[in-house]
């Protein structure tokens, strides 16, 4: 089944559309989760979160902004990331403590955070393919060096030279005041 009527099956509110979706993208969903989320029960249950959104949110995917994959693979990991956040603010109950101040930003924080998240995404653009594949995979998709030097040819060594050598070059585009 292709692209075009999973979609369509999502749209039209389908059940069928659920199971082509988890039958032909389920891997590349579970690919992007498995880095993410550790334990594999925590996994299966953010694959079916996972597949609850895409079903709800499905009228936001726009193919003229992206490609259907990587607004997935965007759903998937963004769901995934939330599952862990929410596993460890619930933790033990008894570990919390009142007098720790709340970990929301404020105004100003939001406002640095923002302007410093544009300057990276300008910088890592300004990098080769090669080198933004190797940093998404890294620091957005949170593979282990062992994975990317795996599946991309290369040394572990070779991998983490590479990404040493990249961060050398944002760190120098960037200007010292980013990380201060």
């Amino acid at each position: 089944m292709t692209e075009q009527e999973i979609t369509n099956l999502l749209r039209q509110r389908d059940k069928d559309g659920l199971q082509e979706l988890l039958l032909h993208y389920g891997p590349l969903m579970r690919y992007v989760i498995a880095p993410i989320l550790t334990d594999p029960r925590d996994r299966e249950e953010c694959l079916s979160e996972c597949s609850m959104r895409v079903w709800e949110s499905i009228d936001r995917y726009d193919a003229g902004r992206g490609s259907w994959t990587a607004w997935l693979t965007a759903v998937a990991r963004n769901t995934a990331l939330n599952h862990r956040r929410a596993a460890q603010r619930h933790g033990d109950p008894e570990e919390l403590d009142e007098t720790i101040p709340s970990p929301t930003p404020g105004p100003e924080e939001e406002i640095l955070r923002k302007e410093r998240s544009a300057a990276l995404k300008r910088a890592v653009a300004c990098l080769s393919e090669r080198e933004q594949i190797l940093v998404y995979r890294k620091y957005y998709y949170l593979q282990s060096t062992a994975q990317m030097a795996a599946e991309l040819g290369m040394t572990e060594r070779a991998v983490e030279g590479k990404l040493y050598r990249i961060k050398q070059k944002l760190r120098k585009k960037l200007g010292g005041d980013f990380y201060g």
